[in-house]
C-alpha cells in the first residue's frame, strides 16, 4: 500500500510543480539565484514556494494511508494536522517573509496537534550501562518529555532551512532522511517488531516518510542544479515536521537526532550569527567567482561554507553533491552505531 500511495504522489509531483510555478510565478512570488549572479540564469525569475505541490501530494497520499491504520489513529491524524499547519505557515513565510525570530517558533504552534493527542510513553529506557547506577530500566519524564518533543519538531523543521543556498541541498537531504527513516522503519518491521504495538508505531512512522520520500524526488527532479523552482520554506517548514513526527510515532528519536548530525553540527556552528553575536546577513552564502564560476567558501558560519573552506572552491553542483555525500555517510554510520550498540546499550 506505501508504495503504490508513494507511487501515486511522486507522479501527483510531477504534474503539480509546472501548474504551481507557473501560478506562483504570475503572482510574483519567485526569486533570483544569487550563486548564478552575473550570468543569464542569476537574471532569470524562478517561480518560489513550489514546494507547495510536494506538500499537496504527500497530504493526499498521507489521507488515503490512515484510512488503513487501525491502531494509534488519533496520534497519526495529529501528525497529519502538524504536517498541514507547517505547510501553511511555510507558505505564509514565503509570502510574507516573517522575520527570523518569529520563524524559530512557528513549528512549535505547527506541533502542538501532536502533543495534545499524544498517548504513548512519556519516558526513556534507560542504557544497560546506566542501570545500576540509577537503579531503573526505565526513567518517567512526563511533560519534559513532551517539552523534548517540540524542541524535536522546531528543531528539524527549522536545521533542513538552515542548511541551504546552493540548487538541490534542501529537497536532497529530505529525501535522504526520509529514505533512512524509511529503511529504519522496514528493518524493524522485518524482525520482532517489539510487538503489535511496536510494529503499529513503526507502520506509522512509514505512512509518512514514505509518501515524503516520494514527493521529494518528485521536487527534486525540479530543483537539482540547475534549478528551475525554489522550493521556499512551504516544503522545509512541512518536510522537517513530517520527519519529526516520523520519528515520535515510531519512537526513534535518538535514531532521527543520528541521522540528523548534519544539520546539527550546521546549526551549532551557525549560533554565533544566528544569535547575532557576530554579523549575520540575509544570505548566509558562498563566493562565486565570475571568472570561473567556481563557489568559494565565504566567513559566514554554516556547513556549507565550511565545507568549500576545507575542500577549496567547487562548481555549485559538487558543492551539494559533497553535502549529501556526507548526509549519506551519516546514514550509514547511524545504522552502524546502532548495530554495534544492540545488546549492550539498549535492548
Amino acid at each position: 500500500m506505501h508504495l503504490a500511495l508513494s507511487a501515486l504522489a511522486f507522479l501527483a509531483t510531477l504534474y503539480l510543480v509546472p501548474k504551481v510555478a507557473a501560478k506562483t510565478l504570475s503572482r510574483g512570488l519567485f526569486g533570483l539565484d544569487i550563486n548564478k549572479r552575473g550570468t543569464a540564469a542569476g537574471e532569470a525569475r524562478v517561480p518560489e514556494a513550489v514546494g507547495l505541490a510536494a506538500g499537496v501530494a504527500f497530504l493526499g497520499a498521507t489521507i488515503l494511508s490512515q484510512a488503513a491504520l487501525e491502531a494509534g489513529a488519533a496520534a497519526s491524524h495529529a501528525a497529519l494536522g502538524c504536517c498541514s499547519a507547517a505547510l501553511l505557515l511555510g507558505f505564509v513565510d514565503d509570502v510574507l517573509d516573517v522575520p527570523w525570530r518569529v520563524k524559530l517558533f512557528l513549528p512549535a504552534l505547527a506541533a502542538l496537534p501532536l502533543l495534545s493527542a499524544y498517548t504513548g510513553a512519556t519516558g526513556v529506557v534507560v542504557p544497560l550501562p546506566l542501570r545500576p547506577l540509577l537503579g531503573e530500566s526505565f526513567l518517567e519524564l512526563g511533560n519534559l518529555y513532551r517539552l523534548y518533543m517540540l524542541a524535536l519538531a522546531v528543531f528539524a523543521t527549522n536545521s533542513i532551512n538552515i542548511l541551504a543556498g546552493v540548487n538541490g541541498l534542501e529537497a536532497g537531504q529530505t529525501l535522504l532522511l526520509a529514505l533512512s527513516c524509511g529503511l529504519h522503519n522496514l528493518a524493524q518491521l522485518a524482525g520482532d517488531g517489539g510487538g503489535p504495538e511496536r510494529r503499529a508505531a513503526h507502520e506509522q512512522s512509514l505512512a509518512l516518510v514514505a509518501p515524503l520520500a516520494a514527493v521529494t524526488a518528485g521536487l527534486l527532479c525540479f530543483n537539482s542544479y540547475p534549478a528551475a523552482v525554489f522550493v521556499g520554506d512551504t516544503f522545509t517548514l512541512f518536510a522537517g515536521m513530517a520527519l519529526a513526527c516520523a520519528g515520535v510515532l515510531g519512537h526513534y528519536s535518538e535514531t532521527l537526532l543520528l541521522l540528523f548530525l548534519p544539520q546539527v553540527i550546521n546549526f551549532v556552528y551557525s549560533l554565533p550569527q544566528l544569535a547575532k553575536i557576530v554579523p549575520c546577513p540575509r544570505h548566509r552564502l558562498p563566493k562565486r567567482d565570475p571568472g570561473t564560476g567556481l563557489l568559494h567558501g565565504s566567513d559566514d558560519l554554516n556547513l556549507l561554507n565550511l565545507s568549500l573552506r576545507l575542500s577549496g572552491p567547487r562548481s555549485e553542483r559538487d558543492t551539494a553533491t559533497n553535502l549529501l555525500i556526507f548526509q549519506a555517510l551519516t546514514a550509514a554510520a547511524t545504522f552502524g552505531v546502532r548495530w554495534l550498540a544492540a545488546g549492550w546499550w539498549k535492548v
